[in-house]
């Protein structure tokens, strides 16, 4: 009973925290200045994309180094229909094609993707998904009349009819009365964010989660169970696709701009960084991956000290993997691992001793004994 117990009470603890969580996250942006508003966004953006990433890392234990593709072809799906529809016959439909085409077109791709390479180990599949945006960056520079190339695409004032009958200027995701555009577009984006971290939270957490897991562990022992490694391969990478995607259409509504510089490779090596920093086996890990990837290059560029970017991260990196090879995610494990040996540890000497005063008074005793004797 004592055991059920704790898993209850353990189990009300999380609600609780996560009720506290939602009702911080709700408050904030109306208290909150637009700087803070849109740096939460900014992690919340990046948070998504990581998640996807450790999805077939974490929980799959494959190799993907070309996430930013599917990032930067997700920005664009959500962006090119907006830029071409909003305002028109559409109106506000043409967000919502681009929310269901930033998912839907990552997705088709990384099936197909997977269908072909998730056989493949080792180099053999890190090479193939580094080619993705090395291939997909320059053709998004060639057709540059559909993608806007280096320039981009912004979205920040497109033409509209008002009701005026007059032609004017305005943001897709600009705000109603009662809200500023940095809180609504903050909504926006936790909304969608929330939604999506829920759905991996259920999914790792049951038959496809313990199916990843075995997957990961021992490919052979996964097939002697009926476990498809090819199968659930193909799906984990799908969906890391999808949730790429997805962080596409959220960067658009975070920035409402984008161009080739978003496929860039650079970007997907510094996902795989805040994914091991943060914690690829672990849904919270995503949430503090995205909060290295954002705060480190402001910090940096907040003492002007960018170039030295990269140094820092390679620093942090190398430092996780030696002291918390489960990410900034697994220190309070980490934690009450050192707290329970240091307490075992403490039990152990102690009863060293009290047996050597025993032993000593035993000693003592014992001349005394044989005297009588």
């Amino acid at each position: 009973m004592k055991g059920y117990d704790a898993v209850v009470s353990n189990r009300w603890v999380r609600l609780g925290a996560f009720l506290v969580v939602l009702v911080v996250l709700a408050v904030l942006p109306l208290v909150a200045d637009p700087f803070t508003n849109q740096t939460i966004s900014h992690i919340a953006v990046f948070a998504v994309a990581i998640l996807g990433l450790n999805i077939v890392m974490g929980f799959t234990g494959q190799v993907s180094l070309g996430h930013s593709f599917f990032v930067g072809i997700g920005a664009y799906a959500a962006i090119i229909p907006i830029r071409d529809w909003w305002g028109g016959p559409l109106a506000e439909g043409a967000i919502v094609i681009g929310f269901v085409l930033s998912g839907l077109i990552p997705g088709v791709l990384g099936l197909l993707i997977a269908l072909v390479t998730v056989r493949l180990r080792g180099l053999a599949l890190a090479m193939v998904t580094i080619a993705l945006p090395t291939i997909g960056l320059p053709l998004a520079q060639k057709f540059s009349d559909f993608t806007g190339g280096n320039e981009g695409i912004s979205i920040r004032r497109l033409d509209y009819v008002g009701a005026d009958g007059q032609v004017h200027k305005g943001n897709p995701f600009a705000a109603g009365p009662g809200l500023e555009n940095d809180q609504w577009q903050y909504y926006i984006v936790i909304a969608i964010a929330l939604a999506f971290f829920a759905l991996a939270y259920f999914l790792v957490r049951g038959k496809y989660g313990r199916a990843f897991a075995i997957v990961r562990s021992n490919e052979a022992i996964a097939s002697s169970m009926g476990v498809s490694p090819y199968r659930y391969k193909v799906l984990a990478f799908t969906i890391a696709a999808v949730y790429g995607g997805i962080a596409g259409f959220l960067l658009i509504v975070w920035g409402q701009f984008t161009s080739s510089e978003t496929l860039a490779f650079h970007h997907s090596i510094d996902l795989v960084i805040a994914s091991i920093v943060g914690g690829a086996g672990s849904i919270v890990g995503a949430v503090l991956g995205g909060v290295f990837y954002v705060t480190v290059s402001q910090i940096m560029n907040g003492l002007q000290l960018s170039i030295y970017t990269t140094l820092v991260q390679g620093v942090v990196i190398i430092l996780i993997l030696f002291l918390l090879p489960g990410g900034l995610a697994s220190l309070p494990r980490t934690i009450r691992r050192l707290v329970r040996r240091g307490a075992a540890g403490h039990s152990v000497e102690a009863g060293h001793a009290a047996d050597s005063a025993s032993g000593n008074t035993k000693t003592q005793v014992q001349p005394s004994e044989e005297r009588n004797t």
